[in-house]
């Protein structure tokens, strides 16, 4: 029975639109992570404008899917990555053609950076792996009641945990401590407003399942 509902509530419309938004995210942030950008004096990369998003989108295949499905969301969408990253890496490799002029500057944007890649790809994956038993614990022994409340701890977790990992892998003993350590709390900083702005849309989805 239990099967039986759980299959039902995978192919929702809503399910499959929320998991299609949470890799499409997450696939933009990696490729916007290429980018190191300067907003308001602070250093940030600039997957950082999407990442945030999809922490509450975690939460809404969470609370429309299940743990399971969210579970499987993250390391699908981290293998998709990875996928995406020796995508480029191949075209990159492949001579271009004479007629074609922009061969070093695609390479150069595009070919993956490995080191990022792989901090990205792995932050990713521990910190959207502790949102989801964070909130996995909230609903099943705290309360089901206020559910902005679920988006707010959680990320008050994860966000930190999937910053330090990314900065510090991705460019420790690459860049200057300073600019490592000014990416960081950039990133907190703008994933906590995206938090703040974000949350209400966990009250989109309906209910479907913790397990």
């Amino acid at each position: 029975m239990e099967r039986s509902r759980e299959a039902t509530v995978v192919l929702t419309r809503t399910g499959i639109v929320v998991v299609a938004a949470y890799i499409a995210a997450q696939m933009m942030a990696d490729i916007g992570s290429l980018k190191i950008a300067v907003i308001a004096g602070l250093s940030i990369d600039g997957g950082t404008l999407v990442y945030p998003f999809t922490f509450t989108l975690r939460d809404m295949v969470h609370k429309a899917l299940g743990r399971r499905a969210a579970r499987t969301v993250v390391v699908a969408a981290a293998v998709i990555n990875l996928v995406m990253a020796g995508f480029f890496a191949l075209v990159a490799w492949l001579p271009a053609d004479p007629t074609w002029g922009l061969q070093e500057a695609f390479a150069g944007v595009l070919a993956p950076v490995w080191r990022i890649v792989v901090a990205s790809i792995l932050a990713e994956v521990v910190s959207e792996l502790l949102d989801t038993e964070i909130y996995h614990l909230w609903v099943t022994r705290v309360t089901r009641q206020y559910q902005f409340m679920r988006v707010l701890v959680t990320n008050a977790v994860s966000v930190p945990v999937d910053s330090l990992i990314f900065v510090w892998l991705a460019f420790g003993s690459v860049l200057p401590v300073g600019v490592v350590w000014s990416i960081f709390w950039a990133n907190v900083l703008v994933k906590g407003v995206t938090t703040m702005v974000s949350w209400p849309a966990i009250y989109l989805v309906k209910e479907g399942g913790h397990e």
